[in-house]
């Protein structure tokens, strides 16, 4: 019982639960600030949120140096200089998962506006897969039969419970009406809608490669974060920097235009700021799974809280009705987490 608590109450399974409930807890939100314009009113750009999210995340990581040097700031400075400005070659080892991010959106989008929403959701549960790959390649992670079964599984039960979740919602206008309101988040929105239902192939191409540049990215992170003596909190306010330059250069290019026009904050409410506080500690507790347990563990607490958002949906909001596939679905994900524990 003692060893049980003691591994229950483990860094590596508290983050685990807080990355689930929090992801949970986001998309709900996130979702809700999306769609609570009644009068028809476009709301607010997502880049910009995204980029003010990065903006906390740097400001956290911060205190968190500032914390662990006990509040003393020359020392925290020093710190700073050491490991960031007097290594550039290893910090600028963290501008590929942050590139890698900003391409991977944009593949998103490419893959949004030539497929079927279901068809993307499915496609992109692929992303499990090739975390686990690139795990046994650039981590040398050695995984038995069992666990890559376990994983096909996973991989399977999600793609079940998505299509299942996807489909009813966005038939006919309203999924043209989503890959606009997703589109228009990135800029060029005329262009890619006018393009709504163009290339599958392409579409195709777009979402497996997204697949390999977020299995890629992902492992690239864990392997910088865990093969150096430097700090969480130093990698992670790295990775915001970079993070926050991809996205002020996205914003540039994509939608200045738009907030020449109407403003950076156009549309925030306070939703938009729970949004945006919610998706830097995402941002900080997947940087803690990552440090204290894997990334293909991530994919499994990402697969549960999808399952968590299905039930939510059709419990309390009413808006969505399971079928024999979304139970299907989520058998195959419990026995998919069981089979990979053991």
């Amino acid at each position: 019982a003692m060893a049980t608590n003691s591994t229950l109450f483990s860094p590596r399974a508290i983050s685990l639960i807080v990355l689930t409930l929090q992801t949970t807890i986001f998309v709900l939100i996130l979702r809700y600030s999306r769609t609570s314009k009644a009068d028809g009113t476009p709301g607010y750009l997502s880049s910009t949120a995204v980029l003010l999210a990065e903006m906390v995340k740097v400001i956290v990581n911060i205190f968190m140096i500032l914390y662990g040097n006990g509040f003393n700031v020359s020392i925290s400075i020093m710190e700073i200089k050491r490991e960031i400005y007097h290594k550039p070659l290893d910090t600028l080892k963290v501008s590929v998962p942050a590139l890698l991010y900003t391409i991977q959106n944009n593949l998103l989008f490419l893959a949004l506006s030539n497929l079927d929403a279901a068809t993307y959701q499915v496609t992109y549960q692929l992303k499990i897969l090739t975390t686990a790959i690139f795990s046994v390649i650039l981590l040398g992670k050695k995984l038995t039969r069992l666990k890559w079964f376990a994983l096909i599984q996973l991989t399977c039960g999600i793609a079940l419970v998505q299509k299942v979740i996807t489909e009813p919602r966005l038939q006919g206008r309203d999924l043209v009406d989503f890959r606009k309101t997703c589109l228009s988040t990135s800029g060029n929105s005329s262009k890619s809608t006018a393009n709504a239902q163009g290339s599958p192939t392409l579409g195709l191409i777009a979402v497996l490669c997204a697949c390999l540049t977020s299995g890629f990215s992902g492992v690239y992170f864990e392997m910088i974060l865990k093969g150096s003596p430097t700090s969480l909190w130093i990698r992670n306010l790295q990775l915001g920097g970079f993070s926050i330059l991809c996205s002020g250069i996205g914003i540039l290019y994509n939608d200045w235009n738009f907030i020449q026009a109407k403003g950076f904050f156009y549309g925030y409410n306070y939703l938009t700021w729970i949004v945006v506080i919610l998706q830097a500690i995402g941002g900080l507790i997947v940087a803690n799974v990552v440090k204290y347990a894997d990334n293909i563990l991530k994919s499994f607490a990402a697969a549960v809280s999808i399952l968590l958002l299905g039930y939510i949906s059709w419990i309390w909001l009413n808006d969505f009705t399971p079928t024999v596939y979304f139970f299907g679905g989520t058998g195959c994900v419990i026995v998919a987490t069981y089979l990979y524990s053991l």
